[in-house]
């Protein structure tokens, strides 16, 4: 049987590592294939002191703006992407490629973000490979006199004498932490209050943190598809995203710089993070049982048309994105739960982070003391009332939509009781599902945001696109982010 699926990958590693072989004659070394240009650079020399007591001395952050600022900065929408995002959501002079979210921006009340009437801003966050500071970045703590005015590249200046990337002694970053060096990013810009945060995904987490942590700073919110808290299925499925990724034998703890990156590992995780992102009924539309030839006998390799569909995201993708960046960044959305106790735990660990010198890192991640559990997980007692709902005695589902809130949670959004919200979920979204859209809304309307919030739950009848339907839908999402911008 013919194998042409894996001839495909051994013919890549071989490309890359001849390419490798070229680089290491010269000066610069070998450029990321992930690099992007077109962004303005915005270049903080202060510290950022990070949520779990790591701290950036000086950082970058790539962004780009569509419309003009008004005279009295009020009209600035700061747009948040989602994991593996750029700044580039819309097309530039610079940039005259198509951007993520270039047809919900534009000039005209028709657009989700109107640029007549908008100032958008968006970034590359804190931990990417798109020109922000991340783990491609060079170490300031590796730098040499020379080559440390370009400490936080975003990934570019990587020649010999010029200091190591950090890979993974890269702090651990939340999205807080991408959060305040946005805000940082404000300051220059000279937007002292936004009009409104938006994003979605990721991004939709992000523009709650914003409205959490800068109350006074943010007009209004719109978080579409994303949640206050990461539950247990979406951090599963990006823990088994980063253990494939980090089983390629090129990952090599992250030191892959200057050799073959890991791209099977980046492929397969990308291939798994495409099933999360789409929903089995567009799919049984979409491909249904077919396969790629019929007339063929069955292969081992991709075959059916959803396989060979799976196979694109991955070969599209496998090179495109840092794969540090992938596990710095998923892990950030694990951490996030904007509960009262994980606020005030992280602020702690901050303000112990500042009171040192700046040489007593605690961040390094080589001071790690975790320990693996010497046995498998066990079920605990009681958990077998967790198959029951509500109470009755029945086998089936947690009935997660008539959960109450828990109240840290409540607690955690108290800061945003006066704020306009809306909020957007998803019935087809398998990895943020609808309810914890509903958490959301019912949780900021506990904490006293009785009339603010707008909750809209798309159907099926609408969309089966899943989670993507945020990058899909210009009439259902964009139409929504447009009229309540607007009103």
């Amino acid at each position: 049987m013919a194998f042409p699926c894996l001839d495909a990958l051994e013919t890549r590693t071989s490309t890359l590592l001849t390419r490798n072989a070229r680089a290491r004659g010269s000066s610069s070394g070998p450029e990321p294939s992930y690099t992007s240009g077109g962004h303005q650079t915005f270049t903080s020399t202060r510290a950022l002191h990070l949520d779990w007591g790591g701290s950036l001395p000086s950082y970058r952050i790539a962004y780009e703006t569509w419309g003009t600022l008004n005279s009295d900065a009020s009209n600035a929408v700061l747009l948040h992407t989602g994991l593996s995002a750029s700044s580039h959501a819309h097309s530039t002079a610079a940039n005259p490629a198509a951007g993520w979210w270039e047809k919900f921006i534009g000039d005209g009340e028709e657009y989700a973000l109107d640029t007549s009437r908008f100032f958008v801003v968006c970034t590359n966050v804190i931990g990417g490979c798109y020109g922000s500071t991340g783990p491609s970045s060079i170490d300031p703590a590796t730098a040499t006199t020379s080559s440390s005015r370009v400490a936080s590249d975003g990934g570019k200046g990587t020649g010999e004498g010029e200091g190591k990337r950090y890979a993974t002694r890269f702090p651990i970053v939340t999205l807080e932490d991408m959060v305040r060096a946005q805000f940082a990013l404000l300051d220059h810009l000279g937007v002292r209050k936004l009009h409104a945060s938006v994003g979605s995904s990721m991004g939709g987490m992000q523009s709650l943190a914003a409205g959490v942590l800068f109350p006074d700073r943010v007009g209004r919110l719109v978080s579409i598809s994303g949640c206050a808290r990461s539950h247990p299925y979406s951090i599963a499925m990006r823990f088994v995203q980063r253990q494939v990724l980090m089983s390629d034998p090129n990952w090599r703890r992250g030191d892959y710089y200057t050799s073959i990156p890991p791209h099977i590992g980046m492929k397969l995780a990308r291939e798994i993070a495409t099933v999360t992102y789409r929903s089995g009924p567009e799919w049984e539309q979409r491909f249904s049982r077919r396969r790629a030839d019929a007339s063929q006998p069955p292969a081992l390799c991709p075959d059916f048309l959803i396989e060979t569909y799976l196979d694109h995201a991955g070969e599209k993708w496998c090179l495109e994105y840092d794969a540090n960046s992938l596990l710095y960044i998923s892990k950030a959305m694990d951490l996030f739960d904007l509960s009262r106790s994980v606020q005030d735990a992280a602020a702690a660990r901050r303000r112990a982070r500042a009171g040192r010198s700046d040489g007593d890192d605690g961040g390094d991640a080589s001071k790690c003391t975790l320990t693996l559990p010497e046995e498998a997980y066990t079920e605990q007692e009681g958990e077998e009332q967790l198959l029951k709902v509500d109470g009755e005695g029945g086998a089936g589902e947690i009935n997660n939509s008539t959960r109450r809130p828990p109240q840290d949670l409540v607690d955690g959004l108290v800061n945003l009781r006066d704020h306009r919200v809306l909020v957007i979920g998803v019935a087809s979204d398998i990895l943020f599902p609808a309810w914890q859209q509903r958490e959301v809304a019912d949780a900021l309307q506990l904490a006293g945001n009785e009339r603010g919030v707008t909750h809209v739950e798309l159907g099926e009848d609408v969309s089966l696109f899943g989670h993507d339907t945020f990058l899909l839908d210009t009439q259902n999402v964009g139409g929504l982010v447009g009229r309540f911008l607007q009103e």
